[in-house]
């Protein structure tokens, strides 16, 4: 079993796609990240990385590992927040489940926010504990009592969970760069529903987002996918290595396209956006105030980052599925 700082380590090299990059992130020596890699593909009996002078880019082995690499990071970030806990570090906790997209590129940012607010104002931090799996996967968390809030990406929102959106999400046709859409200019919407592509199990909300919106501007299915991946990290994977084309989050994808591992296909028509909602058990007063807080966070930071407004969703704010305010 590889330690904790090489995994950091493998992951922040797949996310960056660089080993000084991830080095310096780290705060060791690229000679010293290297000789990590290398040590944990020898541990692991697995060629992790395509290595380069342009870059180092995973294998899909490599992409596989580091998607898994990232719940053990996230399980030893509960293990050091409730050890913290017992010795009476913290003195709220809040247990918050979050499907793949929110828990990658959201959620961080948030807790971030979070944290700042409540130092400034000289209180303790909340200990949060991550629970990461689709938008099913997360919504059945709070409903068994797991989670005490949750944030899903799918555009069915439960009816029998409290729930408001918090932000936008767009979804992105991504290639590998010499695939045929490259040259073609904008491709035909129905062209790209017609495609078996590369997709996320049944549950995930990117695969419901865009089945939804095929249905509702064509009035009928979608394609069956070529392959089902568990993982966004996988299927980007498989997408880069040729095996198809797939439709994530412009947020999942934003590193590999600047990077030049994928490359980004423009549809015919307004681009596909889906909710980023909020879940808890009962009504808007069930809501515990950290809870309560870090959905303001959330929509603060959706605020500032909209470019060069908010959406006219997201102006509504929490009172667009209770049709008031909750803060």
């Amino acid at each position: 079993m590889p330690d904790i700082g090489s995994l950091e380590l493998l992951v922040a090299v797949v996310r960056t796609g660089s080993i000084s990059a991830a080095a310096k992130e780290i705060g060791v020596t690229q000679q010293s990240a290297s000789a990590r890699l290398r040590a944990v593909e020898r541990r692991l009996g697995l060629s992790l990385f395509h290595r380069a002078p342009s870059g180092t880019r995973p294998t899909l082995e490599g992409e596989v590992v580091a998607s898994w690499a990232d719940d053990v990071l996230a399980a030893a970030g509960r293990f050091r927040a409730a050890t913290r806990t017992l010795r009476g570090e913290s003195t709220a906790r809040l247990t918050v489940a979050a499907s793949q997209t929110v828990s990658a590129r959201l959620l961080p940012l948030w807790l971030v926010a979070l944290r700042r607010r409540q130092v400034e104002a000289g209180r303790t931090p909340t200990a949060v504990q991550l629970l990461s799996g689709n938008s099913t996967d997360a919504a059945g968390f709070v409903r068994e009592g797991r989670a005490d809030l949750a944030f899903i990406e799918s555009t069915e929102v439960p009816t029998d969970l409290g729930s408001t959106t918090v932000d936008r999400d767009e979804l992105v046709l991504v290639v590998a760069p010499g695939h045929a859409w490259t040259a073609g200019g904008t491709l035909a919407f129905e062209t790209a529903a017609d495609e078996p592509l590369v997709a996320r199990e049944q549950g995930s909300g990117t695969r419901r987002a865009w089945e939804d919106e095929v249905r509702g501007r064509l009035g009928r299915d979608a394609a069956e996918p070529a392959v089902v991946l568990p993982t966004s990290a996988a299927v980007r994977s498989a997408v880069a290595d040729g095996l198809g084309a797939a439709v994530m989050s412009r947020r999942e994808a934003a590193d590999d396209i600047r990077l030049g591992r994928l490359r980004a296909v423009r549809t015919v028509g307004d681009p596909v956006r889906r909710p980023i909602t909020a879940l808890w058990r009962g009504g808007p007063r069930d809501l515990s105030a950290v809870g309560r807080e870090l959905l303001d966070v959330a929509v603060q930071t959706a605020r500032a980052q909209a470019r060069p407004a908010p959406s006219p969703g997201l102006a509504r704010g929490l009172s667009e599925t209770t049709g008031r305010s909750i803060l």
